[in-house]
């Protein structure tokens, strides 16, 4: 890893070693705050717009005042990755309520900390074998839409990392969470797809999902192939039973399921749906309509 990286901390840019935050940020003392990961590829930041509305979407459930604008947000993106010589990264996107006091009261925060981190990050897509994985079903239910939902996508990930415990404990790679009444909801940090004779399905937002950038663009990719997708809840023996399971995200991008449990997926390879999903999807991601030029022409404001 380049050992130069500069991170973008409240309007100035600071080696990452000397990046930090105060001790008294609400997002430290109570994971009060929003963040965003998104992905460059070959100099296209993908879907950035998207990722920048998601981003205010979740701050304003939270009343959390973002300090600039959406494409402010957006350039400030730009700028990191331009600083750092990036074309091919991750980035991650954070704000937080900011320094206040010991109290859970977010009115004694005044100024939101906003850092941007950025990292070279090649892609797992292409002409190479998908990744197949290894899941559980979790004992621990997803935070309900009427709770922490994860609708907001916020910093308290407490409900994933106990899952993902639990799959570390069985040597597993992820976990599959079920929402209270027991429909399937997501892995810990991704979509989830199923395929069945042909026919595709992924829990809905009843299922207390993300709204996935990731996901709503494979829906769209699946339209375009002819593949019918269908947004509703999904059963645990349905992904059992399913010709192909797949999960996808931001920084995961398409991975297939191989196993769940001590149950083989079909095959327990990525399946022929999820082999030209990922072959259509490596080609799609660095199609300059499909997100945003980090050099080159200044962007047009919308």
């Amino acid at each position: 890893m380049q050992k130069d990286l500069l991170v973008y901390m409240n309007g100035s840019f600071v080696e990452r070693s000397k990046a930090t935050v105060s001790v008294f940020d609400h997002g430290l003392l109570y994971g009060d705050g929003v963040f965003e990961g998104i992905r460059a590829y070959n100099g296209i930041v993908f879907k950035l717009d998207e990722h920048i509305a998601r981003l205010y979407d979740s701050a304003k459930v939270l009343r959390l005042q973002l300090p600039v604008s959406p494409h402010e947000m957006a350039e400030r993106v730009l700028e990191t990755l331009r600083k750092n010589r990036l074309r091919d990264a991750y980035i991650r996107l954070v704000v937080t309520r900011g320094p206040g006091d010991m109290g859970v009261d977010p009115a004694n925060c005044v100024d939101p900390t906003l850092v941007i981190i950025a990292e070279p990050m090649a892609t797992v897509l292409g002409p190479r074998e998908p990744k197949v994985v290894h899941l559980i079903v979790s004992t621990v239910r997803r935070d309900a839409v009427d709770a922490t939902t994860h609708e907001i996508k916020s910093l308290n990930y407490l409900n994933s990392i106990l899952a993902k415990i639990e799959a570390n404990n069985v040597g597993a790679d992820d976990a599959i969470l079920l929402d209270r009444r027991g429909f399937v909801s997501e892995a810990s940090v991704t979509n989830l797809f199923i395929v069945k004779n042909g026919k595709l399905a992924t829990p809905s937002s009843a299922a207390g999902i993300l709204h996935g950038i990731t996901r709503a663009r494979v829906i769209k990719l699946c339209d375009d192939l002819g593949l019918e997708v269908q947004e509703r809840d999904v059963t645990p023996f349905e992904v059992f039973t399913a010709d192909e399971v797949f999960l996808v995200g931001t920084k995961s991008e398409i991975v297939a399921v191989g196993m769940l449990g001590d149950v083989k997926i079909g095959s327990a390879t990525a399946g022929p749906v999820t082999r030209k999903l990922v072959k259509e999807f490596s080609k799609l991601v660095q199609r300059p309509e499909e997100g945003t030029p980090i050099y080159g022409a200044e962007r047009v404001r919308a």
